[in-house]
């Protein structure tokens, strides 16, 4: 059996409680809600902070404000998310909370924490044991990249789900610290950097995620594994378009998940602005937006095979929104 390596505990009850122990402890503490990432990673030694702030009793992270848009608690489980009916206008949302693992993994698995997903890679989530065998690599103790021999960076992808989708929706977060708030776009959230992927403080929280008007918009979400459940993104698309009463695209953004260090962007989506979303369109769109899918082989799948996925997932996820 694997166990945790020894820890600290504390449960404050406020957000600025949190604020105040992240702030005196800094990168030592690590904030937990439901660890379906963090402690996996501590028993197979990936992390071993000397501290865990368990956010369970911080009833302010897990309210749901509802107006002309949203604000989402950090602290609300994956299955709050996918099962909620109030969150129809935002469809691709709904659909990346319910394409996490499993029911029993979404019922304890927040938002926060999957925004804040640790990156992953095929040399890097591995036990113990296995990653000493080979030398460790780079985003852990040693430093080479397994994937990238010469490479003087870490690969390692960004898999989670729900980071595509809200970013295609264009999400904002907010950040507290004991000297304020702060509110973000959720994709500056993100660096290109497996090993530092993210720009939160180490004395920043995550307490909400803010979503605008949904009017005119659709969106969906289409994740691409081995099974249809349990396992990570091998690569995902994020759609979202805004359109007039005729059909007229006025506002698009696609975004891929699984190709890089974090959540990529394509500018294709631009090209459906002031058109109809044809089949023409749709095909000619998918094949401009593919092309910026440039996955290694640091996950499931071959890397040709993912390209060639990139591109028919934009296709089937563009093709959704035009029935819809």
């Amino acid at each position: 059996m694997m166990r945790c390596p020894p820890f600290e505990y504390r449960a404050p009850d406020s957000i600025e409680e949190v604020a105040a122990i992240l702030d005196g402890e800094g990168p030592r503490a690590k904030v937990i809600a439901g660890g379906t990432d963090l402690v996996p990673n501590m028993k197979r030694r990936h992390q071993n902070p000397p501290m865990l702030i368990a956010l369970r009793k911080v009833a302010g992270l897990r309210e749901f404000k509802n107006g002309s848009g949203v604000e989402l608690g950090a602290a609300l489980t994956l299955s709050d998310l996918g099962d909620d009916p109030r969150l129809n206008a935002w469809r691709a949302l709904r659909c990346a909370a319910n394409s996490v693992a499993t029911p029993h993994i979404r019922n304890a698995g927040t938002l926060g924490g999957n925004l804040c997903l640790d990156t992953r890679c095929n040399y890097y989530n591995q036990n113990f044991e296995w990653r000493k065998s080979i030398g460790y690599c780079m985003k852990e103790q040693g430093e080479i990249c397994w994937v990238a021999p010469s490479s003087p960076r870490c690969w390692a992808v960004s898999s989670t789900d729900t980071a595509p989708a809200l970013i295609a929706l264009d999400a904002k977060i907010e950040l507290v610290s004991v000297k304020g708030k702060r509110e973000v776009a959720l994709a500056d959230l993100y660096k290109d950097d497996g090993i530092d992927y993210l720009h939160r403080k180490p004395n920043e929280l995550l307490t909400k995620v803010i979503l605008g008007e949904p009017a005119g918009w659709s969106s969906t979400y289409w994740k691409c594994r081995r099974r249809g459940a349990i396992d990570f993104a091998a690569l995902s698309v994020a759609a979202a378009v805004k359109r007039e009463a005729d059909g007229t695209v006025t506002d698009a953004r696609l975004v891929f998940g699984a190709v890089a260090s974090y959540p990529v962007s394509s500018d294709a989506a631009q090209m459906l602005i002031g058109e109809k979303l044809t089949p023409e369109l749709i095909e000619a769109c998918a094949i401009k937006a593919s092309k910026l899918a440039k996955p290694l082989d640091n996950t499931d799948y071959s890397i040709g095979w993912r390209k060639k996925v990139a591109r028919a997932y934009v296709k089937g996820a563009l093709a959704e929104l035009a029935a819809s």
